[in-house]
């Protein structure tokens, strides 16, 4: 299968909808992550203070070539986060998942795993992709804990890889999947999922 490189598209789980990311998800988005010093510990760039700082980190990284989704509570239809698609390559069949970041208020919940099994069954069973990677500050150990939960493989760590916004510099851990890990990682999320 050739890849094809994503588009904006809606997808819908039992307690998440990923949606294009646009104005209409920018307030909730804000009084969910803005301001909140633990919610942007871990992304390199300073903590929005008002709804424009927000909407213009989304638009920089947008224009860099991100594709960024809004994560939809749909219980509430409120806007509970933020996830992306970046680094894409349909030509070497490969992107990455990042620019995550979620309210606290649903840390630990069903919501990122969701999340990510959403934007997984997109990446390679509708777009055809054969890799799919993360990449985490080495200090981030939630974060990585997490990806390690879907089912991805460590692949190293790049040294003094860049600055964080307090200038200082991090370290960056890798991981990925292939496409022939997928269906059982699918399982174990699934499963996972159902087991609540």
């Amino acid at each position: 299968m050739t890849a094809k490189p994503p588009a904006p598209v809606t997808l819908t789980g039992t307690r998440v909808r990923l949606e294009p990311f646009g104005p209409a998800h920018l307030a909730d988005l804000f009084e969910a992550t803005g301001r909140d010093e633990e919610v942007w510990r871990w992304i390199p760039v300073p903590v929005p203070q008002t709804e424009q700082q927000l909407a213009d980190r989304i638009g920089t990284w947008a224009r860099s070539g991100f594709l960024p989704f809004a994560v939809v509570a749909r219980e509430t239809g409120r806007t509970v986060g933020l996830t992306c698609y970046l680094d894409i390559s349909a030509d070497d069949e490969r992107l990455e998942i990042g620019g995550t970041f979620y309210a606290r208020s649903v840390w630990r919940t069903a919501v990122n795993t969701e999340s990510k099994l959403l934007l997984l069954t997109h990446a390679f069973e509708e777009l055809g992709m054969g890799r799919v990677c993360w990449k985490t500050d080495s200090l981030n150990e939630r974060s990585q804990n997490a990806v390690r939960r879907l089912g991805a493989s460590y692949e190293g760590t790049f040294r003094r890889s860049r600055q964080r916004a307090d200038g200082s510099w991090r370290d960056t851990v890798y991981f990925s999947m292939l496409r022939d890990e997928w269906p059982a990682a699918k399982a174990r999320l699934t499963e996972r999922l159902a087991a609540g």
